[in-house]
């Protein structure tokens, strides 16, 4: 599966609300957002698969930037969609610079073949494609080189998507379920261990507006006792393997609250394997 919409270069600027939301509440909060929006056509019927290699300086700069709110940010990754296992060299993945300016979120990413996208990211070599924007691959490796970035962390999960209608074009909200990370074995197509990053009783629901985000989101937000976290499943990876002080959030499954009955889409979508934290 590749990102839908994806051409030699696809930008956007965009604000985002992040909500952390107990797994008991998902199937109600899904009806109403059904009622008001659409699955997004580029999913299959229980969603798929997101999984991101994240990079970053020694000294963890692009996670110390988030940590401490500032706000002119960005992070570098390379980015699969699908499920995670064996693949070609030439499977395309995204690479991406997401910014982040005062309140709006800027994401540029350009789609390579595998193989390509290793020899710039990690290879540190300046690669050319027919279908790539040369003058964003350019920024990546001068980014890269100049910063002296390497792989740190990854992270992957199974997003269910969701897209505005006539009166919220531009809308967008996704369930990010399952939310695991792994600090080794960088592959996108390779499985490996991995470990929950965020209690496997909730689900990231991300809010994503062109403009503003609309009244009624916000009004079912509050309805539902929910509050905006600052909450970054980069940063959390990072955490959860002691590169950097633990959060809050992802809590150790023998401490998290007892699971919910799960429900027929969460048992047909393929996983990964997962080592909880101890």
């Amino acid at each position: 599966m590749s990102p839908p919409g994806t051409s030699r270069l696809h930008a956007f600027n965009r604000y985002e609300l992040k909500y952390l939301v107990p797994a008991t509440q998902v199937e109600e909060i899904r009806e109403e957002i059904a009622a008001r929006m659409r699955p997004d056509g580029n999913a299959g019927a229980h969603g798929y698969g997101v999984w991101s290699v994240y990079y970053d300086t020694t000294g963890l700069r692009f996670y110390w930037e988030k940590i401490e709110g500032l706000r002119f940010r960005r992070k570098l990754r390379i980015r699969r969609y699908g499920p995670l296992g064996a693949a070609p060299d030439d499977t395309p993945v995204s690479v991406e610079i997401k910014q982040r300016v005062n309140r709006v979120t800027q994401k540029r990413r350009v789609l390579l073949p595998y193989h390509l996208a290793g020899e710039l990211c990690d290879g540190r070599r300046r690669i050319a494609h027919p279908d790539a924007d040369q003058g964003f691959v350019d920024e990546v490796l001068e980014l890269i080189q100049r910063l002296d970035l390497r792989p740190v962390a990854m992270t992957g999960y199974r997003r269910e998507p969701y897209v505005g209608t006539h009166a919220d074009l531009g809308l967008r909200v996704t369930f990010d379920h399952r939310v695991r990370g792994r600090d080794r074995d960088f592959d996108l197509r390779a499985e490996a261990e991995s470990r929950y990053i965020i209690s496997p009783h909730l689900v990231v629901m991300e809010v994503k507006a062109n403009e503003r985000v609309p009244y009624w989101i916000t009004d079912l937000a509050a309805r539902f006792g929910l509050q905006v976290q600052r909450i970054s499943k980069y940063c959390q990876s990072v955490e959860a393997f002691g590169h950097a002080p633990r959060s809050v959030f992802h809590v150790p499954e023998s401490e998290a609250p007892p699971a919910p009955p799960v429900a027929a889409p969460e048992t047909a979508a393929p996983e990964a394997p997962v080592r909880t934290h101890r």
